[in-house]
């Protein structure tokens, strides 16, 4: 089921009635409806899967018992890793077993063996690589004795399946939102109504923004032998702003939704766009993974506690296993090294820390500086992303060389983008002066009751009237 689709808006509002007005008084009835809500949410992609997310979380609930209740830490390891290995031997096979066979067999194709290997013909389970990081990340604490297990299955259950997070994140940790989902909770108007708010500006980046990209981008990587340099770098920068109004409108949706339901997720994105470097970029940009891999692989590896052959491993380990996190492709992992490549002078300089507030604080344009960081880093951002969009390496290289072109200052060969620009003009504006805010549409403070109810009044006529074509969100084949 997907948020900007007919059948959700039907499936929320009856989840929310029966939460709030039916069964409000009963914390137990409660969960297990979100519980219930849940799995139906989930299977009504395909049922069949819905038997491995089940399983995962048994495994996960089962071993952390187990764990809390060793009476030794040998036995307590044994637990801990047969969670680890079975959580990521499933990821391993649904998600990577085809790649790894294929370049195993092309590298030995490349030194005179013709070898015989067969792939599988399986369909990648929708939100494994999310739901997967929930349950390890709990068995982690465990291990590490920084929680408790949750005795409750149901409770546990909806931590790792809560219908607004399950398919494509924020990846959540046991610390924040399970101690939310065990105690009583308050219908809140103020809070409900701004998740309403963040639901429909997460909406208008999503099919105003991101759906309307899509065309664009499509039509320029599928065909970009044949393009101008200018229409390949305005299909870039479309991308750019096709996957930020993906991912981020999933989020915003996310968040709201969850807040409806008296539960505050992680934030997952903080205007990434008007980051000065690539390490701001990074802390702004899909924020649950960047510090889950912060806390549960680097700062294990020692982090950038020790020497500088040390800081290096750990910085490329850390890019390099987060770009094969978000698919098994070449293309990923490439993607992840140039990120690392950009990150490590500011590290090695001390200077990662450097812009750690917010652009313009207290001003209403940013300086000549500032301005100028946040365009290279832009610029940098962007070409990373040829990429990660891009099908193969060779394609990404030849898409990027041929942007080198005398003709990049020529018109780009597209037709009636104009209104697509118009639109990121106005997504950038209203970005801008909410900077400090939790979301584009965080207006509570706007004293004219009327001028509020007209921007909600503009933002559904631009949803409308300028959607594009309904496309499924990008991060559903992570």
């Amino acid at each position: 089921m997907l948020f900007n689709s007919f059948d959700f808006a039907i499936f929320l509002p009856i989840v929310f009635v029966l939460y709030w007005f039916v069964i409000n008084r009963n914390l137990k009835f409660q969960n297990i409806l979100l519980l219930v809500s849940s799995y139906y949410f989930y299977g009504s992609w395909n049922w069949h899967f819905l038997f491995l997310l089940i399983f995962s979380t048994g495994l996960d609930y089962f071993t952390g018992l187990k764990m809390a209740d060793s009476p030794n830490q040998k036995i307590k390891k044994f637990w801990f890793w047969l969670s680890v290995c079975i959580n990521l031997g499933f990821l391993g096979v649904f998600k990577y077993y085809n790649f790894f066979i294929t370049s195993f067999a092309e590298a030995l194709t490349q030194v005179g063996f013709q070898p015989h290997y067969t792939t599988l013909q399986i369909i990648l389970p929708v939100g494994i690589s999310f739901y997967t990081f929930h349950g390890l990340s709990y068995v982690i604490d465990i291990y590490n004795d920084r929680i408790k297990p949750e005795r409750s299955f149901i409770n546990y259950s909806v931590f790792v399946s809560f219908f607004p997070l399950l398919v494509a994140g924020p990846i959540e940790r046991a610390t924040h939102l399970l101690p939310q989902i065990i105690k009583k909770r308050e219908f809140e108007y103020d809070k409900a109504v701004d998740g309403l708010r963040q639901i429909l500006w997460g909406l208008f980046k999503k099919i105003v923004i991101a759906d309307n990209c899509a065309g664009f981008v499509n039509q320029v990587f599928t065909d970009y032998q044949n393009q101008s340099a200018s229409t390949l770098l305005l299909g870039a920068v479309f991308f750019a702003f096709q996957i930020y109004g993906d991912f981020s409108g999933y989020s915003d949706i996310a968040l709201g939704t969850a807040r409806l339901f008296g539960i505050e997720l992680l934030r997952n994105f903080a205007f990434p766009y008007f980051s000065r470097d690539i390490a701001e970029f990074w802390r702004r940009w899909h924020i649950s993974l960047s510090s889950w891999f912060r806390d549960y692989l680097y700062i294990p590896l020692g982090g950038s506690m020790g020497g500088v052959g040390m800081k290096i491993r750990n910085t490329f380990i850390i890019f390099l296993v987060s770009g094969f996190w978000h698919g098994a492709n070449w293309t990923y992992i490439i993607w992840g090294a140039y990120n690392a490549f950009l990150f490590l002078p500011l590290m090695l300089t001390k200077k990662n820390r450097k812009n750690t507030d917010t652009i313009a604080e207290g001003k209403l344009f940013p300086g000549l500086r500032e301005l100028s960081e946040v365009l290279i880093t832009f610029i940098l951002v962007v070409f990373g992303w040829i990429f990660f969009r891009s099908e193969s390496v060779s394609d990404a290289f030849s898409y990027i060389k041929g942007i080198f072109n005398l003709n990049i200052f020529s018109m780009p060969q597209l037709s009636g983008y104009y209104g697509l620009l118009l639109s990121i003009i106005v997504l950038i504006l209203v970005e801008w002066f909410q900077r400090f805010k939790q979301h584009g549409l965080e207006v509570s403070q706007m004293k004219s009751k009327t001028l509020r109810w007209v921007t909600y009044f503009c933002v559904i006529l631009l949803l409308f009237f300028f959607g594009g074509k309904s496309e499924t969100f990008i991060y559903f084949q992570f």
